[in-house]
């Protein structure tokens, strides 16, 4: 505890990011070459500290730091005009927080370790991609519509219990199809299983991933030409409906392919190169798929990514990556802590206690409820019909005449 005697909260919490490794950057890009006022380390931290507090637009940001003493303090700033932040949204290379972020990444893998990382699931890799839509007047370096434009977060994770860890995040302009960034996603080790959906599907990545020993499953598209090569037995107990050993398309590698149902019942198709994985690990492992569209309405939900500070591509893509620096700052924070809450928890317990100090906010944090009792409990139904049938056989039942009678007491 005396550690966190004088350590404020937001210091604490950007600490992880290792100035002397950013600043190297800089210095070798030259950013900051002729900035006299908001340099990049101060700009990675106030748009940190709008990401916590959700700040809706540049103006909202710039008056933060012209009334609150705190953020001024936490930042090195004392004002900075709407104008000026736009301007260095638009100047700072979107490679340099991209760069921050694959930091972050490593730290927070290696924090979780790689044992603990991936247990449950078998070193499992969910791959896929959220698109941040926007108009297309003012957007039209990513227009991949008529009348709308967008960026794509080409995303790949990996599970710790019930926590997310971000693997890689590609950003791009919507217009390209998912598959042409799916060779960036993958994990070239062969312990490791990717899950994606069928916007990175392609026979011919399929083949060379196979003969490369990269394990995939996917699910396969209703026009997808199946050629069975044997039949499987299927456990009838089971959900699976058909598992047989086919090749897809135009492959020449063979693959399992099992059909389930979804939870609406609807027929799925899952494909999968892992010859070793039984039908209904493979049907369980494509179900777990849905965690990562968690990840993305997680992120949207409680993250500054909708609303976006710029329009320029760097404005755009400094921004996102920032938001996911901000993801992966809360897991570390929530790691350091040994914090059993949700994520969500942690990121409101920083975002509220930002300007504290951390003595006062890990007191907060691990302070244990004070109410002694379990709550309202749900009445066990079952339990008092088994009591008031003994009571009526053995004929002790003058009580139920009695109008106080309250069976649930």
């Amino acid at each position: 505890m005396d550690n966190h005697t004088i350590k404020i909260v937001f210091k604490e919490y950007i600490h992880p990011l290792d100035t002397k490794v950013i600043q190297k950057m800089i210095d070798i890009e030259g950013i900051d070459k002729y900035v006299k006022k908001l340099d990049t380390l101060a700009y990675v931290r106030l748009f940190i500290y709008a990401q916590l507090k959700k700040s809706e637009n540049l103006a909202v940001i710039s008056q933060s730091v012209s009334r609150k003493k705190s953020v001024q303090r936490l930042v090195g700033i004392d004002s900075i005009s709407k104008s000026q932040l736009s301007r260095k949204n638009r100047q700072i290379p979107h490679e340099i927080p991209e760069a921050i972020l694959r930091h972050l990444i490593q730290k927070v893998q290696y924090t979780l370790g790689p044992v603990k990382a991936g247990k449950a699931l078998l070193k499992l890799h969910l791959i896929d991609s959220s698109t941040i839509s926007m108009c297309l007047n003012g957007y039209e370096w990513a227009d991949f519509r008529e009348t709308k434009a967008g960026i794509k977060m080409h995303t790949s994770i990996k599970l710790c219990n019930d926590t997310v860890s971000l693997d890689k995040m590609l950003l791009a302009p919507a217009r390209p199809a998912d598959e042409t960034q799916l060779d960036e996603l993958i994990i070239y080790q062969r312990d490791v299983l990717h899950v994606f959906d069928r916007g990175y599907f392609n026979f011919i990545k399929f083949d060379t991933y196979s003969e490369e020993g990269i394990k995939f499953a996917t699910r396969i598209k209703t026009n997808t030409v199946v050629n069975v090569i044997e039949e499987l037995p299927v456990d009838p107990c089971s959900s699976i409906t058909w598992h047989a050993v086919v090749t897809i398309g135009n492959m020449k590698n063979k693959l399992q392919l099992v059909e389930t149902t979804d939870s609406k019942g609807n027929k799925i198709r899952i494909v999968c190169n892992d010859a070793k994985r039984r039908a209904q690990e493979i049907s369980d492992i494509y179900r777990n798929r849905w965690k990562i569209e968690l990840f993305f309405k997680w992120i949207k939900q409680h993250l500054v990514i909708k609303t976006l500070y710029g329009k320029s591509e760097n404005a755009v893509y400094n921004q996102v990556y920032l938001a996911m620096i901000t993801f992966c700052l809360t897991i570390l924070m929530k790691n350091k802590l040994d914090f059993k809450g949700a994520l969500l928890e942690m990121l409101r317990w920083i975002k509220d206690c930002y300007d504290q100090s951390m003595a006062t906010f890990v007191s907060a944090v691990r302070k244990k409820t004070e109410r002694d009792s379990s709550g309202r409990r749900r009445p066990n139904h079952n339990r008092i019909f088994r009591e008031t049938l003994a009571q009526y056989e053995t004929g002790d039942v003058l009580h139920l005449d009695e109008l106080t009678y309250d069976p649930f007491i």
